[in-house]
């Protein structure tokens, strides 16, 4: 038959109605799929299937009684190991917070920085009064020539708000690094 369903092929149509698209021969496959051949194909699909399966089972028996470790690799069994300096901070804020606040207990208590020479730290608000109520050592004789080094006054940008890397964590209301007083005094606050 051709591609055409309505003219019978020169050898000739099969069904009755002569293949001019009236019978039930014409246009569609003569014959069923042939269930011996696919139940075979299934069968022998399923014997490879299965040789497959104890093929693998005997392998890893094999595998398993040929191993010569006695122990098992774990894969966390050594510790870890950090990587060479320098690393990345895990939670940088909280570090920096911590670094602060013991720079801020060490500056407000007492305690000794060398106890075989008495050496004391003492907090810096008793300092600033001690200073103030018994002076700083002048010395007698001033350095002349290359010794005497003319230091100028520390500039720092930002003005008296500047606390140093921890200056943002002050305790209270901040505004940009300042409490709300020097703020204000520096013209910052609004009405």
């Amino acid at each position: 038959m051709s591609t055409e369903t309505n003219h019978p092929s020169p050898q000739g149509g099969h069904g009755s109605g002569g293949g001019h698209g009236s019978g039930p021969g014409a246009g569609y496959e003569q014959r069923d799929a042939n269930v011996i051949s696919l139940l075979k194909f299934g069968f022998w699909m399923a014997v490879v299937i299965v040789i497959t399966l104890f093929a693998m089972k005997w392998t890893f028996n094999y595998m398993e009684r040929a191993q010569t470790s006695t122990t098992t690799a774990a894969a966390f069994a050594r510790p870890r190991e950090l990587p060479p300096s320098p690393r990345l901070q895990a939670i940088p804020r909280q570090e920096l917070k911590d670094y602060c606040d013991a720079q801020e207990r060490e500056l407000n208590s007492y305690g000794w920085v060398d106890q075989r020479l008495r050496v004391v730290h003492i907090p810096v608000d008793k300092a600033m009064d001690l200073v103030l109520k018994n002076g700083l050592p002048v010395r007698t004789n001033p350095p002349t020539g290359e010794a005497a080094v003319s230091v100028p006054p520390p500039l720092v940008a930002g003005g008296d708000d500047l606390q140093g890397q921890c200056g943002y964590l002050a305790h209270g209301s901040v505004t940009g690094g300042a409490t709300n007083d020097q703020a204000a005094e520096l013209g910052r606050v609004g009405p």
